[in-house]
């Protein structure tokens, strides 16, 4: 079975940053997209960044170029969401995703994913 484990979740200051690691599991197939998405309540789940694995290409929403970077650990098979300037709008519950192909333009939509965590939260304050 495929297994996505998201940690590194917490509370911040504005500014400050975080580390979201997406430990991936059950799933070799490294040709294929691999996400990042997010929550807030009451909102629409949406695509933060994203990344070809094998192809190395990646993705971001405007909202968090330059400050997010996605990242993958091939040794560890863990999926990295480098989160720096953090604002209190990029609270909330954060989830990783195994795509069914590769990444392309519609790596933002989920369901272009087969596979979810369970989340992770962010509050930035």
């Amino acid at each position: 079975d495929v297994q996505l484990v998201e940690s590194g979740g917490g509370s911040v200051q504005a500014g400050g940053s975080l580390t979201l690691s997406c430990a991936v599991s059950g799933y070799t197939d490294s040709r294929r997209c691999m996400g990042w998405f997010r929550q807030a309540p009451g909102k629409e789940r949406e695509g933060v960044a994203a990344a070809n694995i094998e192809g190395r290409s990646t993705y971001y929403d405007i909202s968090v170029r330059g400050r997010f970077t996605i990242s993958h650990d091939k040794d560890k098979n863990t999926l990295i969401l480098q989160m720096d300037s953090l604002k209190p709008a990029d609270s909330a519950m954060y989830f990783c995703a195994a795509g069914k192909a590769w990444c392309g333009g519609n790596w933002y939509e989920p369901n272009e994913y087969a596979f979810w965590g369970q989340g992770t939260q962010v509050t930035v304050s």
